[in-house]
């Protein structure tokens, strides 16, 4: 297995460490691991995304959603099963849980459920104050009149 050298990046960035943190912990998981439930991840424009996963055999009453900091995760346990006898069965019912880590100012708006797929719906909500801004460079001028003014 490959490893991953991160030290050029730290030299030239700032504030990436929770990023780092999740290319470090998570790299063994990217080759291997339980792909249950199947699921996928769409973008529509800019800031809005929406989770969908395959959940046949489930009720809604069956799935918990939890969103807390920058993690959502999603859990699934069936209720106890009646007296069926099954001849084959393909269909999974064994409980579950997905987490998704969720990068900085994205929240989770919504979720539904219907025809088996759940879709939870996730919104890039950047405060006013972290968005760029332009500055305003001085000269000496600047700074010169401003004492002119207040000694006048």
């Amino acid at each position: 297995m490959t490893t991953l050298d991160l030290a050029p990046l730290w030299r030239s960035t700032i504030g990436f460490d929770r990023l780092f943190d999740l290319l470090e912990d998570d790299s063994g998981r990217w080759t291997s691991g339980d792909n249950y439930p199947p699921y996928d991840i769409e973008r529509f424009g800019e800031d809005h995304y929406q989770i969908s996963l395959a959940l046949a055999g489930f009720r809604p009453d069956e799935v918990s959603i939890t969103a807390e900091q920058n993690t959502l995760t999603v859990e699934g346990r069936k209720a106890e099963k009646g007296s069926h006898q099954y001849l084959y069965q393909r269909i999974s019912s064994r409980p579950f849980r997905r987490t998704f880590n969720l990068a900085e100012y994205v929240q989770v708006k919504g979720a539904s459920f219907e025809n088996g797929m759940l879709k939870i719906d996730l919104v890039r909500e950047v405060p006013e104050a972290m968005k760029p801004r332009q500055i305003a460079i001085s000269t000496g001028d600047d700074h010169q009149q401003g004492e002119n003014k207040q000694a006048a």
